[in-house]
């Protein structure tokens, strides 16, 4: 039996933004785009690749839903991009306007840098040590 995470909720104020951000920023892929009424859509974005996790973007829809945006784990690091080419990654997020909280550093599992989203959830860009 095959078992896989593929969709974790990502909170947004809005679709278009978001969307644009995650294309713009990271290079990710829009696979899905669906209109489900009453102001809802099913929008699967991430990495252009057949592996791993992908997005699910939820517009937020209740004030509870509002004040969560940005706080995916409480200020710590929520999500994890690997590389292959930190550098090449870094310089094109850099171009995209993607800010990093430091400078990329060495670290035993590989070279990481930490950078916030458009709505401030905190990511490691990180190249895995082989």
């Amino acid at each position: 039996m095959q078992k896989h995470i593929a969709l974790i909720t990502y909170l947004v104020r809005d679709y278009a933004e978001a969307i644009r951000w995650f294309q713009n920023a990271l290079g990710f892929k829009l696979f899905e785009d669906t209109d489900m009424g009453d102001g809802k859509r099913w929008v699967v974005i991430g990495p252009d690749t057949n592996s791993g996790a992908r997005f699910l973007l939820a517009k937020a829809a209740t004030p509870e839903q509002i004040v969560q945006i940005g706080k995916a784990a409480g200020g710590r690091v929520a999500f994890f991009l690997h590389t292959d080419d930190f550098q090449g990654m870094q310089k094109t997020m850099l171009n995209g306007g993607v800010k990093f909280l430091e400078a990329p550093r060495k670290e035993p599992y590989g070279t990481v840098a930490v950078f916030e989203d458009l709505y401030g959830n905190q990511w490691d860009l990180l190249q895995p040590k082989i």
